[in-house]
């Protein structure tokens, strides 16, 4: 993706479809209050977080495991790094551009992400079924 000036537009169709079916799997494993935060006017090394939570470990790793599932089925994409799998208190999904995290909701409020990246643009999906 080209790194442009303050007005860079919208976000080309790979990023856009990568979000879109990380959300999907999300909602598939019915993710409490998933949330894409457009990070390009703040940082050049991705674009966006997508940010999701599961109410136990289980479903925490079930969404991450939905998510991984969604985005190489759309794009043939698998993350490049994936941290806290064990734990699955805070699972993340680097995929260059896009970096997933999959959160307990105890973990997710303590860490209350969306506020550090308060003054990016913020967008919260409808179900995707």
């Amino acid at each position: 993706m080209t790194r442009g000036g303050p007005a860079r537009g919208p976000q080309d169709s790979f990023v856009t479809a990568l979000i879109d079916a990380a959300l999907q799997g999300a909602d598939e494993k019915l993710s409490h209050d998933t949330v894409v935060l457009d990070l390009r006017e703040f940082v050049d090394s991705f674009d966006a977080l997508v940010i999701a939570a599961g109410g136990n470990d289980r479903q925490v790793r079930a969404i991450a495991e939905e998510v991984e599932r969604r985005v190489y089925g759309a794009l043939r994409l698998k993350p490049t790094r994936v941290e806290g799998w064990t734990e699955a208190q805070w699972i993340a999904l680097d995929y260059g551009d896009v970096i997933v995290h999959v959160f307990d909701l105890e973990t997710r409020d303590y860490y209350d992400l969306e506020h550090l990246w308060s003054a990016a643009p913020a967008f919260r999906p409808a179900h995707y079924r």
